[in-house]
């Protein structure tokens, strides 16, 4: 089967949830973007849309699920690394505010704070159980975080670093999921849909 990961589009900046779980809405362009992915699968087959439970994800999957008529099969084990922080910086504002934060994920590490093993067995055990839903040549797109879809490729490549690719918003990743269990990427963070919106 083809797995499609989609990186969620641009979020809101959240400073202070308020003692709660920062979970920010796309921004204006962040919308722009989701659509965009629209027409990055034009044409291909969808079997069925799966997102995060965060709402930048969901929000991302909004506009393919309504052109295909499709739900969207929300997974609570595909939320990022950061799903129970009470703040959200958008990545690009984390080099101005944070930048020994910016400089450890540039080198490929998650935040300290971040249990990796757990983190990375999560999110493998949801996409494994995503792809045995879809046998065959069915597709499957899932709306997740630049984590998610990082530590699935650097554990189907051998990479030890949790984040190894810079993922762009609306970035689209290719994987082909064989009946024998090997799992092959065919494409990282497609942007051509994208490149004038980010």
């Amino acid at each position: 089967m083809r797995l499609v990961l989609v990186r969620h589009g641009l979020p809101e900046r959240v400073t202070d949830a308020d003692g709660e779980r920062a979970d920010p809405a796309l921004t204006e362009l962040g919308h722009r973007q989701a659509e965009r992915v629209v027409h990055a699968l034009a044409g291909e087959p969808v079997d069925a849309i799966y997102a995060s439970t965060m709402t930048r994800a969901v929000q991302t999957a909004a506009p393919l699920a309504s052109a295909r008529g499709l739900e969207i099969v929300q997974r609570h084990d595909l939320r990022e690394f950061d799903a129970d922080q009470p703040r959200y910086l958008p990545v690009h504002e984390l080099a101005r505010e944070n930048p020994q934060e910016w400089q450890r994920m540039v080198e490929g590490h998650l935040p300290e704070h971040v249990d990796v093993p757990a983190f990375t067995a999560r999110v493998l055990a949801a996409l494994d159980e995503i792809v045995a839903a879809h046998p065959g040549r069915g597709t499957a797109v899932v709306f997740a975080h630049a984590g998610v879809v990082n530590v699935f490729l650097g554990h189907l490549l051998g990479i030890t670093r949790p984040l190894p690719f810079p993922l762009d918003y609306a970035g689209v990743t290719r994987v082909v999921a064989r009946r024998d269990g090997v799992r092959k990427p065919r494409t990282v963070n497609e942007i051509g849909h994208v490149a004038d919106l980010l």
